[in-house]
């Protein structure tokens, strides 16, 4: 990675100098510093971007813009404040091309949508039009905009072909196997390319004070310490000098998981402008043009199926069009990597061969968005068991039946090498079927075929998510970091209540309900008494972020220990101040207990006002204090299960769809608050219905983004979502809690559910999604019809 001259020499290069610490602290006749009386200067910022796809940059003129009233500055790629400072994600996977991503375009812009210049100004109406005045020259090249078509110029030097990375996950003998098949099926499929369109888009405040050369950044992050991290390394300030906040996030679902250049480009303007917080709002036209995108792929599969139904072999090449850049930290290799690790997903499995590849375009960048690739190996994956359960002439869910990870299967090695720890497949199947009514169902069908009603077909999804990715992923980047540990610290303060300081962070999951519900349950007290925070780099312990649904799993983790830590010192000094035996003592509710008896010998308060304020009363061996901090590491992740079923109705004539029956059954393992869970598994579901039948960022040949506002790029709303049965079976994981991340596994089978029930119903195939009325109706009616 780049690594810059220091703050001081880059406000200097800019024109402003920083003044030494003890020049700016002077003292008033109170006692307090200027600089804590006086409020900072908030000023706004507005990107210029560019408007087209690929083209040289040969000229950008701000006079214009700094004539504008209001406007302070304006800043591009070659500003001396930004010159050599650039993003590049790394990874160790062999024939890993690495790039570079400059906060602004320096040279050449890579996809409409790139930020080019900045503008600071008094607000943002100013700063928008201090952007309109500034001219960017372009020099046009020509876009690739298919990540299966070959390019004329390419989008990075380093990459000729535009091919950033490629790996094959091989297992067993896929020839011989498929030369064994009764039956053999091809699919060819691709996904539309989607994104996550949260509530609240984009957003950062940065200020860094000259005085303690300290930077602080307000990010709608999901991960807070990894920004923290890189913008030490890029900044070249000491990381304890930079504080990244995350306070409560109007959503995440992965996009927010990235540090974008915009993140850069800001933190470098604050520097070289000491003292004033300059503040970035994405809107929503930004947010679809320039914020990660996801799910723009192609699957060519094949798969051999015994007479019995047994799946022998499946083999699968796969190009995933990972946009402009390689994200960080997750680099391009997050969706390929991801697609070919998961692709065989629940079922059972010794013959795979699957090639992945990370192309280049000139399009957004790719990056994490819910479920990570796999509602498009999902969408694959059952499209194979469709097609061999027709070609077979078996039931789809017999078919899938026969193939299932058991549980006499776990621990079960997958084809990628991944360690499937579940087994809770054909429950979680079995109860999906009970609750849905599948015989109810099929005799409506079937009565409706008799009598001429709406074609009604049934989908089915079945997958495995993995949660909580410890530090034997197999399947993942290779970046220079491995993400399997969280930390929190449980502090019993003087009155007897509890402050928890955990890593994790909060994008709308209720943690600080979850963490304060598993603290309160290792502890011993009440839920009331348990105060959570999180979010701020100064305040809490390290910890990864939200992303691979790994909070409740890791996070939750750590707080279980650092609670049953605590506890355990609650009563060892308890015991030592009532001389009774620790073992015979139990903490419930704050108080505690001579196990057996109803009366408690002492409280918890009266415990820790002795830890802190009356040392003269510790027993020998103790020390005043009464925290712990504990570090949950797990080797590897824990699988969760989930299997859905729905009725879809189809009209012919028009291409409508209507949702009839949604049921969805998850093992969550323990559930530690269940509305929670199945809010969780809800989002998720509507998510991964608004990819298979509404959501999609279509470019143009020319690299032109063509759904770029919400008139065009469809969501469902309340009235497109039907209501959904949300049921469970509970197999507790291997760690602390027992808990199976539920975050992503809701958004994993909607395609599948829904281009299978399009199958069932009109007998046609479904290969490229979305599912629109349109298409629909193109698969009914055929060429003839157009």
């Amino acid at each position: 990675m780049t690594t810059t001259t220091d703050p001081g020499e880059r406000a200097r290069a800019s024109g402003t100098a920083v003044r030494r610490k003890e020049d700016a602290r002077l003292l008033t006749g109170h006692g307090r510093f200027v600089s804590d009386l006086v409020l900072p200067r908030m000023r706004h910022v507005a990107f210029v971007r560019s408007p087209v796809a690929h083209a040289r940059l040969t000229g950008v003129d701000t006079a214009e813009a700094l004539d504008v009233e209001g406007v302070h500055a304006v800043f591009t790629g070659e500003h001396p404040a930004l010159a050599g400072v650039a993003l590049r994600a790394q990874s160790a996977l062999p024939g890993y091309v690495e790039t570079e991503q400059p906060p602004l375009a320096r040279g050449k812009v890579r996809f409409a949508g790139e930020a080019v210049a900045a503008v600071i100004a008094d607000d943002r109406y100013r700063a928008e039009d201090g952007a309109e005045a500034v001219v960017v020259d372009y020099d046009p090249l020509r876009p690739t905009v298919c990540a299966w078509a070959d390019p004329v110029d390419p989008v990075h030097d380093e990459a000729p072909d535009n091919l950033l990375l490629s790996r094959t996950f091989r297992a067993g003998d896929v020839e011989e196997a498929l030369s064994w098949a009764g039956v053999v099926v091809d699919r060819e499929l691709t996904t539309n390319r989607h994104g996550g369109n949260p509530i609240e888009c984009r957003a950062g405040v940065a200020r860094f004070d000259a005085a303690d050369g300290r930077l602080t950044f307000w990010s709608g992050t999901q991960v807070p310490h990894l920004v923290r991290n890189q913008l030490a390394e890029l900044l070249g300030l000491p990381e304890g000098d930079i504080r990244v906040i995350a306070p409560d996030v109007g959503g995440g679902f992965g996009v927010k998981a990235v540090l974008y250049p915009e993140d850069v480009a800001l933190c470098l303007m604050a520097i070289a402008t000491p003292g004033t917080a300059l503040k970035w709002v994405e809107d929503r036209v930004e947010h679809l043009l320039s914020a990660t995108h996801a799910r723009d792929h192609r699957y060519v599969v094949r798969a051999g199926f015994a007479a019995d139904g047994e799946l022998l072999a499946v083999t699968a090449d796969v190009w995933c069009n990972t946009g402009a850049y390689s994200v960080y930290p997750w680099t391009a290799g997050i969706e390929p990597l991801m697609a070919g690790g998961l692709l065989t997903g629940p079922y059972k499995l010794s013959h795979y061969q699957c090639t992945v590849r990370g192309v280049a375009t000139n399009t957004s960048p790719s990056g994490p968005y819910r479920g990570v690739a796999r509602p498009s190996t999902v969408f694959a994956m059952e499209a194979l068991m469709d097609s061999g359960a027709r070609a077979l002439g078996m039931d789809p869910i017999a078919l899938r039946r026969r193939n299932l990870i058991l549980p006499a299967d776990v621990p079960y090695k997958m084809p990628s090498r991944l360690v499937d720890d579940s087994g809770a497949y054909e429950a979680c199947l079995d109860r999906a079927v009970e609750v849905f009514g599948l015989e109810a169902w099929r005799a409506e069908q079937a009565r409706r075929r008799d009598e001429g009603g709406l074609p009604l077909g049934i989908g089915v999804g079945i997958y495995n998510e993995l949660t909580g990715l410890g530090r034997a992923a197999s399947a993942g980047p290779r970046m220079p970091f491995r993400t399997g540990h969280d930390a929190c610290t449980v502090r019993v303060n003087p009155d007897g209540r509890v402050t928890v300081f955990s890593g994790v962070t909060s994008q709308g999951q209720g943690l600080e309900t979850t963490m304060a519900q598993v603290v309160a349950d290792a502890l011993g007290v009440e839920y009331d008494a348990v105060s959570v925070r999180y979010g701020d780099t100064d305040e809490s312990l390290w910890g990864f972020g939200a992303f691979s649904s790994r909070q409740a799993v890791i996070g939750g983790g750590a707080a279980n220990l650092a609670g049953v830590d605590v506890r355990e010192k609650v009563l060892a000094l308890a015991g030592a101040l009532k001389e009774v035996d620790v073992a015979d003592l139990d903490l419930r509710a704050g108080q505690v207990h001579v196990r057996g008896q109803e009366k408690p010998v002492i409280s918890l308060a009266e415990v820790a006002r002795v830890a802190y304020l009356q040392s003269d009363r510790l027993p020998e061996g103790f020390e005043p204090g009464l925290e712990g901090t504990k570090f949950y590491d797990p080797i590897r992740g824990a699988f969760a299960a989930g299997a859905q079923l729905a009725a879809l109705e189809f009209d012919p004539a028009t291409g409508e769809i209507h949702i009839l029956s949604w049921v969805c059954v998850e093992d969550a393992g323990t559930i530690v608050h269940p509305v929670i869970v199945d809010g969780q598994i809800a989002g998720s579901i509507a998510q991964g219905i608004g990819g298979a039948m509404y959501e999609h960022l279509v470019y143009d040949e020319e690299g032109n983004l063509s759904t770029g506002t919400l008139l065009d790029y469809l969501m469902p709303t309340s009235g497109e979502i039907p209501e959904l049965t949300i049921d469970h079976v509970s197999t507790p994981a291997p760690n602390p809690t027992g808990v199976r991340g539920v975050g992503e596994g809701g958004t994993l089978a909607p395609n599948a559910v829904v281009a299978g029930a399009v199958a069932d119903a009109l007998g046609v195939e479904v290969d490229d999604l979305p599912v629109t009325p349109a298409r629909v109706w193109e698969l009914v009616h055929g060429s003839e019809g157009r």
